[in-house]
């Protein structure tokens, strides 16, 4: 269990008392809130959303935290408003003495809003360890906490101490930890084994590319597959980016953190499923031996690709990891991409927007999404934007013209590559949380995966 969270029933817990402004009085008028109610008056707590009040004990400890939620009713309410709390309490053991009725969604949020990404920063942490509510499966919620963290982990730490080789060290750890099998194909062994457009993008870079394949589970069972996009760096390559732009490309491994973080929970849960997490990690950068605008190359599916952008690297090492994936016929197969700045343009940092073909599986998604608050939202595969891709010397384009419709047009190059998989969805996320929100610190994050995940535990069991 997460180290923040203590199992059920733990004795000597602080009561936080959860309390909206239109129920205070009804709320106070409790033969429990007696012995505080002239002291929360003399406060003039008046139960403001994220305000807390602590009612002190005659030893100088809190004996009880009084705390102002949103109205769960309200249009702009935060699921994860509870993650303003942790902040304003001293380190301790606390319990939700009236949990809300998504307890499991406010624990998660207490707790994630603890997270601090100190490996290079010392960090004093304040542990407010959260007694596991009524009801809330500890174990279950662990394990989201954890696959939170280690995607959260992985994209806050910079390119220098992460490379495609310590990508594959983080499945190579996952895989031990669950008894899976993993292999790997590295360098120009991915030409061997056709794999060109994983080769191409990757070769400017002295770290060598490569195709991190795991499985795990019962072949007899269901198959997910789950891909995700592993650009430990990227420059832009010879389409170099602004100096704004780079800034934050540490973060472009975003998909197949939130891959790992996916397979982590599937895993962990036990899932009765036969698992296949692919990773095409790669790092792109600017050599004598990078790819170049103009470029032609074959694909892993003998489709022929013009380079107009080497920016636009990401559907190219994912099309030859989806074409392997799509062999197996997979009954789902997801794959997660901080693909396009088109998305953020269109749906701001917070949401995800999906892409697919089958409807039933998009409306899961969405349902499940807002549910957990992992919330993701469906953007049309537009089929006449084809057409922006297409090429005079290839059978198309990497890049659209005309820039409209970037993220589209990226999920049109990808849905190219997909044709026996029962269900595919594409993510294209944002893997990063530019401003403090409750339970979300600013960094990187786990966009989409908790949703994907209710959705595969929903249909396959477990």
């Amino acid at each position: 269990m997460h180290s923040l969270l203590r199992p059920a029933g733990t004795q000597g817990a602080t009561p936080i008392y959860l309390v909206s402004q239109a129920g205070l009085g009804e709320f106070l008028a409790l033969p429990e809130h007696a012995p505080h109610e002239a002291f929360l008056r003399a406060a003039q707590f008046e139960a403001k959303p994220g305000r807390a009040v602590y009612i002190p004990g005659g030893d100088g400890t809190i004996e009880a935290v009084y705390f102002g939620t949103e109205d769960p009713a309200a249009r702009h309410h935060d699921p994860l408003f509870l993650g303003k709390l942790p902040a304003q309490l001293p380190s301790g053991t606390y319990r939700l003495a009236n949990p809300p009725d998504d307890a499991m969604r406010a624990a998660l949020a207490f707790v994630t809003a603890q997270y601090r990404f100190a490996r290079y920063k010392k960090v004093t942490p304040k542990d407010a360890s959260l007694v596991v509510p009524d009801g809330v499966d500890g174990e279950a919620l662990s394990q989201q906490i954890h696959a939170i963290v280690l995607a959260r982990d992985l994209v806050n730490t910079p390119a220098n101490d992460l490379g495609p080789v310590e990508l594959e060290a983080a499945v190579s750890d996952l895989a031990r930890n669950h008894g899976a099998v993993m292999t790997t194909i590295v360098g120009d062994d991915l030409l061997l084994r056709n794999f060109p457009m994983i080769h191409a993008v990757g070769m400017g870079s002295p770290r060598l590319p490569r195709l991190i394949d795991l499985t795990w589970g019962n072949p007899s069972h269901p198959k997910v597959t789950v891909v995700g996009k592993g650009v430990c760096f990227d420059t832009g390559g010879l389409n170099l980016k602004p100096d704004a732009s780079m800034l934050l490309m540490k973060k472009d491994m975003g998909g197949a953190a939130a891959a790992i973080g996916l397979a982590h929970m599937i895993m962990a849960s036990k899932l009765p499923v036969r698992l296949r997490l692919l990773i095409a990690a790669v790092e792109n950068s600017v050599s004598g031996r990078a790819f170049r605008p103009g470029d032609v190359y074959p694909t892993r599916k003998g489709i022929t690709v013009e380079i107009g952008n080497t920016d636009a690297e990401g559907r190219l090492v994912l099309c030859d990891a989806l074409t392997l994936a799509d062999d197996e016929a997979p009954d789902l197969m997801v794959d997660f991409a901080t693909l396009t700045g088109a998305a953020r343009v269109a749906l701001g940092a917070d949401l995800a927007p999906i892409y697919t073909h089958d409807d039933a599986l998009a409306a899961d998604l969405v349902r499940q999404g807002i549910r957990v608050a992992d919330p993701v939202w469906r953007l049309p595969l537009w089929a006449p934007y084809v057409a922006a891709l297409d090429s005079r010397v290839a059978d198309f384009n990497n890049v659209g013209t005309g820039g409209f419709a970037g993220s589209i047009t990226a999920a049109l190059f990808l849905d190219r590559f997909v044709e026996k998989a029962k269900a595919w969805v594409h993510a294209d996320i944002y893997a990063w949380v530019p401003n403090e929100k409750p339970g979300r610190p600013v960094g990187g994050e786990m966009h989409g995966a908790r949703a994907v995940f209710e959705v595969v535990k929903e249909r396959f069991g477990g």
